[in-house]
């Protein structure tokens, strides 16, 4: 059976994830996983006992750091049991009706490429555990599931409220018509009126790009407003979403390779940096 996976970490902003996949999971009719991983921590040993010390004191600290090990390991395990619990619980007061409980050792990419088969849309917070909410960063596992995945993923940024509209970031290319397409089939976002924007110059070539997209959205239903507007894509989505009260995005994610972000940026992560409405991201 395909699942909301909603990715608990016990961050701030883990109940905000919990009730977009109480959302989504209402919207599509589909059960939800909440999903903790145990990440291993990476703790510096031999190398940093190496010196002056003798060997004997060294063999202890070592002895003493297995031990703390293990305690950090059981701990974490526990708390993230606890996590689920609390998770789960608030789910179901907000509707959920299928619930199932997942805690994996291991990263968490990894784990969610193991579950995709059974995955139909994963939920994940901008910040992790370890950064503030007002933070202007998004957390270290958004650009690599968002490159990683082949299922659309919906990052909160704060407190989630169901959307009451949606604007689609489009550009005319492979990435963005890939996006309309798994939306259009979708019943996700079926209902809530569109809002199509295109940024940069109105060409017939773009017009004709924009109108099919359009046309492939209304023959699903999809109650849509296209508008090509000049200018920049990050300050014309921004001004659109501001003008028009979007309540979430969504867009193609990360059309270009890595080593050509590196020198010209993703509007993607700017995106998803900046954003302050839920972003759904499609590969």
């Amino acid at each position: 059976m395909m699942n909301v996976i909603a990715c608990i970490d016990g961050s701030s902003l883990s109940e905000c994830v919990t009730t977009a996949s109480v959302w989504a999971a209402k919207q599509m009719d589909t059960p939800i996983t909440l999903l903790h991983s145990l990440e291993k921590e990476a703790i510096r040993t031999d190398d940093d006992l190496s010196g002056s010390i003798g060997f004997g004191s060294r063999e202890h600290l070592l002895d003493e750091l297995v031990a703390l090990d293990a305690k950090r390991a059981k701990l974490a395990l526990e708390h993230g049991k606890l996590v689920l619990e609390n998770a789960k619980e608030f789910a179901l007061k907000a509707g959920a009706k299928q619930i199932d409980l997942v805690q994996r050792h291991g990263d968490l990419v990894e784990n969610l490429t193991d579950l995709e088969e059974s995955t139909r849309l994963i939920i994940l917070g901008r910040l992790g555990s370890n950064h503030t909410q007002n933070a202007h960063t998004i957390g270290s596992h958004i650009e690599r599931v968002a490159r990683t995945s082949h299922r659309p993923i919906l990052i909160s940024v704060g407190q989630f409220t169901a959307p009451s509209n949606f604007m689609i970031a489009y550009d005319g290319r492979e990435a963005a018509d890939n996006a309309i397409a798994r939306i259009a089939k979708s019943p996700l976002l079926l209902g809530l009126p569109c809002h199509l924007v295109m940024a940069g110059e109105s060409t017939p070539e773009r017009q004709e790009k924009i109108t099919q997209a359009q046309k492939r959205l209304e023959d699903e239903g999809f109650q849509v407003t296209a508008s090509i507007i000049p200018g920049k894509i990050y300050p014309v989505l921004t001004q659109y979403r501001e003008e028009h009260q979007i309540e979430l995005m969504a867009m193609g994610a990360y059309a270009h390779s890595k080593v050509r972000q590196f020198f010209v940026g993703s509007n993607t992560s700017k995106m998803i940096i900046e954003s302050t409405i839920p972003l759904l991201i499609l590969r």
